[in-house]
C-alpha cells in the first residue's frame, strides 16, 4: 500500500503531462483574439503627447475611419513596423498613435528619431486603454469605422500589404 502511495505524485504528474500535452496539440497558437471587431470602440479618452487635452477615440473616428496604432518607444517590433507607417502619412487615411505603457518623454524622443506619422499621438500610461480595446502585446493597430465599430484588427508589426488592406477598410 505505501508502495501505491509513493507512486501517487509521479502518476498525477503523467496525467496532468498528457492532458497539457493533449490541449497543446488541438490548440493553434496562430489564432488572434477578434472580440472586439465588429463591436464598439471603447468609450476612453486619452491625453494627447502634445498638450495633454484628454481625446476620445471614438470622437477622432467621427471624422472618418481611423487607424489606432498602439505602440511604444520599447518595443523592438515597433521600430520595424514604423517606416511601414510612415508610408501611410502621403496617402488619405488618419492614423493615431497611442503611446502604451510608455514614458511621454520616450515617446517623444522615439518620434523625433524616427519621424511622426501620426495625425495625433494620445498616451496611455497605465494601460488601461490597451486593456479595454484587448490589446495582446505592442503593435496592434484596429480600424475605427466613422461609426464608432472597430472593423478590423491586425496583431504584430505591419508589412506594407498588411498596412494597404487596413487603410483600404478606412476609407
Amino acid at each position: 500500500m505505501s508502495r501505491w502511495l509513493a507512486l501517487a505524485p509521479l502518476i498525477v504528474l503523467v496525467a496532468l503531462g498528457l492532458l497539457f500535452g493533449l490541449y497543446a496539440l488541438n490548440r493553434n497558437p496562430q489564432v488572434q483574439p477578434q472580440a472586439l471587431v465588429g463591436k464598439p470602440a471603447p468609450a476612453i479618452a486619452l491625453p494627447t503627447l502634445a498638450e495633454g487635452q484628454p481625446v476620445s477615440i471614438r470622437e477622432a473616428a467621427s471624422e472618418g475611419p481611423i487607424l489606432v496604432n498602439f505602440f511604444a518607444s520599447w518595443c523592438a517590433p515597433c521600430e520595424i513596423e514604423h517606416p511601414v507607417i510612415m508610408g501611410l502619412k502621403g496617402q488619405p487615411v488618419r492614423v493615431v498613435g497611442v503611446a502604451y505603457k510608455d514614458a511621454p518623454q520616450n515617446t517623444a524622443a522615439f518620434l523625433d528619431r524616427l519621424g511622426n506619422p501620426y495625425a495625433e499621438v494620445l498616451v496611455d500610461r497605465d494601460g488601461r486603454a490597451g486593456v479595454e480595446f484587448g490589446v495582446t502585446g505592442v503593435p496592434e493597430t484596429y480600424v475605427v469605422g466613422r461609426d464608432g465599430l472597430v472593423i478590423a484588427k491586425h496583431t504584430g508589426p505591419l508589412t506594407e500589404t498588411d498596412a494597404q488592406r487596413l487603410a483600404k477598410l478606412a476609407r
